[in-house]
């Protein structure tokens, strides 16, 4: 894998937003984002599909600039590659957009809180199966915070600076026995606060 400078792209096209709410397109995105350049075959094989749907939706994905083609080993493959190693959603201030793009990215955030609950309970479910060490590693943690929104805020950007040095994607030389991990933060205003 080659090393990829860290960028997060903030998503606010309406038309992205709802291509990327296809819930194959995200796991593809996802995919890519985790493991780095892949075919359309080896996407199938992960994300439950055929290489040739998978390669319809890269290359929708692609039209938005989400994945672009990445450099492959012999003539014959053709590995795609995520052009960033993480996606915000942002608003738009165009009115005529912001009703879509609104509805676009809650039934984005739904389908990825549903895809990270379901990664969850997979490695729950395998957790017996894993080394040990990893095992031992694993952590499943849940906090109650009080936070004034710009708390939360800087809190946020601490923690993705310290995050950001182990992103697969951008990280030179990993480690001996480095594996690609899932970490999944969220953070929100308690929805029974009052």
């Amino acid at each position: 894998m080659s090393f990829r400078s860290p960028e997060r792209r903030t998503v606010t096209d309406p038309r992205a937003l709802r291509a990327l709410a296809h819930p194959l397109r995200l796991a593809l995105l996802d995919h890519l984002m985790a493991f780095g350049p892949r075919t359309a075959s080896e996407c199938a094989e992960t994300v439950g599909s055929t290489a040739s749907n998978c390669s319809y939706h890269l290359r929708s994905l692609a039209k938005f600039g989400l994945v672009e083609p990445a450099e492959a080993d012999d003539g014959r493959e053709r590995p795609w590659q995520s052009t960033a190693t993480g996606l915000s959603f942002g608003r738009t201030d165009d009115p005529g957009f912001r009703l879509g793009a609104d509805t676009a990215e809650r039934l984005l955030a739904d389908r990825q809180i549903d895809d990270q609950a379901e990664l969850a309970h997979r490695a729950l479910a395998q957790r017996d199966d894993q080394p040990e060490e990893w095992r031992d590693a694993s952590m499943l943690s849940g906090y109650a915070l009080r936070l004034t929104p710009a708390e939360l805020k800087e809190l946020g950007t601490k923690l993705d600076a310290l995050i950001r040095p182990y992103i697969g994607l951008t990280r030179a030389d990993p480690p001996e026995g480095s594996d690609v991990v899932a970490l999944h933060l969220a953070a929100f205003r308690h929805p029974d606060a009052s």
